[in-house]
């Protein structure tokens, strides 16, 4: 797999490109955009304000406001930045499901216009890419998920040895590594539960590059997709699942519009 980084260096670095005013990933483009969901409560009060009433029902059901404002941000930011891409207005950006929630388009778009989103705690990956298929994962690190038995329940055999490999120093950091890739990689695919964790295998050890190793029952789909480990900030840990190899990546920091340069 070969990667083309534009962020002034690796992606595993701190180093994220301004938001741009309009941004539309060429062909062999790939676009990751960073964003923070504890907003000022007026930004949140204008990112609800491009909501469609279904999200806004949503929101309405989270018991706390902090939730219910980091949901807010997560749906109108997507929005913003779709709405850069397609050169329309975020509230303006209408959305279908598939059988497991993933949202697309509704409208035919520009060059088939492909995104996906992640968030955990106050922090929001989203990734964009044109005609291909394309998945994210964002992880905030919890140690104390290591003592919840979830690696033999989820992981792969493969996986499982490689990690109990690891010295016990690195076995958080190793997990979050292979949990984040095999959720990216769900994702893009949009099979949902279809497709038994255990059925792939992803890279997880340090300083080995981030790949997916081996699908079942079909070996060649493995070559299809390319997996990136990304680091978006201290405390969190990501991955981005994508069709195809010798791709650019892009990052970006979204910041409103309206915010000065």
């Amino acid at each position: 797999m070969a990667w083309v980084l534009e962020a002034n260096g690796a992606v595993e670095g701190s180093a994220w490109l301004p938001a741009p005013a309009a941004a539309l990933p060429g062909a062999a483009e790939v676009h990751v955009w960073r964003a923070s969901l504890d907003q000022a409560v007026p930004r949140v009060g204008a990112l609800l304000e491009t909501l469609q009433p279904d999200e806004r029902e949503r929101a309405a059901r989270f018991r706390f406001e902090d939730d219910r404002n980091r949901f807010i941000a997560a749906r109108g930011i997507l929005r913003d930045i779709l709405a850069r891409a397609l050169g329309s207005t975020p509230g303006a950006v209408r959305f279908v499901y598939g059988p497991w929630g993933k949202p697309a388009l509704a409208e035919p778009a520009a060059g088939d216009l492909q995104f996906n989103l992640s968030h955990s705690g106050g922090l929001a990956l989203y990734a964009l890419t044109c005609g291909r298929a394309v998945g994210i994962d964002v992880e905030r690190i919890r140690p104390e998920v290591m003592r919840e038995g979830i690696a033999r329940r989820f992981f792969s055999p493969r996986e499982v040895a490689a990690l109990e490999r690891l010295p016990e120093a690195e076995r958080c950091a190793g997990f979050f590594r292979c949990w984040t890739r095999k959720e990216a990689y769900v994702k893009a695919t949009g099979r949902g539960l279809l497709l038994p964790l255990d059925s792939f295998d992803v890279s997880l050890a340090p300083g080995e590059p981030a790949a997916l190793l081996g699908t079942r029952p079909d070996p060649a789909e493995a070559c299809r997709w390319s997996l990136m480990h990304l680091e978006p900030g201290n405390g969190w840990v990501g991955a981005l699942a994508v069709e195809g190899h010798g791709l650019r990546l892009r990052c970006f920091e979204w910041a409103p519009a309206d915010s000065p340069a």
